[in-house]
């Protein structure tokens, strides 16, 4: 007995995949158009930055080892481990250890 044509598993699941597969990579170009189409970057100048509340340092000012002498200063051994309250404890004790 001869199968019809649309009850062969080409058409049953190989033809399905395929068109999944073709029009999914012309919807994905479609969106990647989209992004790129939108997302319009333009430099914003310093004065444009001052009228917006922004304040910059000159580029020489910020160094990597001026940062790093600040850091150094900072006393990082000696600290706390403190407890953060969970959600479901509404008044925990302090525990003092």
């Amino acid at each position: 007995m001869k199968k019809l044509w649309y009850q062969q598993k080409y058409f049953k699941y190989g033809l399905p995949f395929l068109i999944l597969v073709t029009g999914g990579s012309f919807a994905l170009k479609e969106f990647t158009t989209l992004r790129y189409e939108y997302s319009k970057n333009k430099q914003v100048s310093p004065a444009e930055l001052e009228k917006l509340g922004v304040k910059m340092k000159k580029p020489g000012e910020v160094t990597l080892e001026s940062e790093y002498e600040k850091i150094k200063a900072l006393d990082i051994d000696s600290w706390d481990n403190k407890r953060g309250p969970r959600p479901w404890e509404e008044n925990f004790p302090e525990k003092k250890s």
